[in-house]
């Protein structure tokens, strides 16, 4: 296997909507079991499954280039179309008395795209790489944490190493995203005291 179809199964296996569909309910099965499940899979269908579907719409109306959104001029409407999302999600979670780790990891998408979403307008940051950073950070709150940390770390680094490999992003870019999806991750929860 050649290392550019490596990374290309890297970049889509690991994709930001994948991550944020799987990501919630998973941790709500792992912190609450299965009625976290389904809490969690409330989260996945508002924060993952509608911005995935308004970039499937897109790319099959080709005003997108993928389900990657490579072109950063055309990012703008998709991820406000996911703002709106996850704040009906964290809305929707808060009002009906969800799980405070699932509230408060929908926080952590709201507050990441709050930084992301301006940079990228100038900027293209990695959006893979801070949605990858961001999960690991979240998974640390429900398997031991420093296996996490450590395979998290890997992981993340193997996703930011694919971003450049397929000349998607620079070093830099995927650096910031990572730190960006680690910090705010991680200072959301700490202020919900799940740090």
């Amino acid at each position: 296997m050649t290392a550019d179809l490596v990374a290309k199964r890297v970049t889509n296996l690991l994709a930001p909507q994948v991550l944020v569909i799987l990501m919630p309910p998973v941790v709500g099965l792992l912190a609450q079991g299965w009625s976290g499940a389904a809490w969690g899979l409330v989260a996945s269908a508002l924060c993952g499954g509608v911005p995935a579907a308004v970039i499937a719409l897109g790319v099959r109306s080709g005003r997108l280039d993928s389900h990657h959104i490579v072109d950063r001029a055309r990012r703008t409407k998709p991820l406000l179309a996911a703002v709106a999302a996850v704040l009906v999600a964290l809305a929707l979670l808060v009002v009906t008395g969800a799980p405070a780790l699932l509230v408060a990891t929908v926080t952590a998408m709201l507050v990441a795209l709050a930084v992301t979403v301006p940079v990228t307008l100038r900027w293209k940051i990695s959006f893979h790489a801070a949605v990858s950073a961001g999960t690991v950070v979240v998974f640390t709150h429900v398997l031991p944490v420093w296996p996490t940390a450590l395979a998290g770390a890997a992981v993340v680094g193997l996703v930011c190493w694919a971003r450049v490999r397929l000349a998607h992003h620079t070093w830099p870019q995927v650096a910031v995203g990572a730190a960006v999806g680690t910090l705010t991750t991680w200072a959301t929860l700490s202020l919900f005291g799940l740090g």
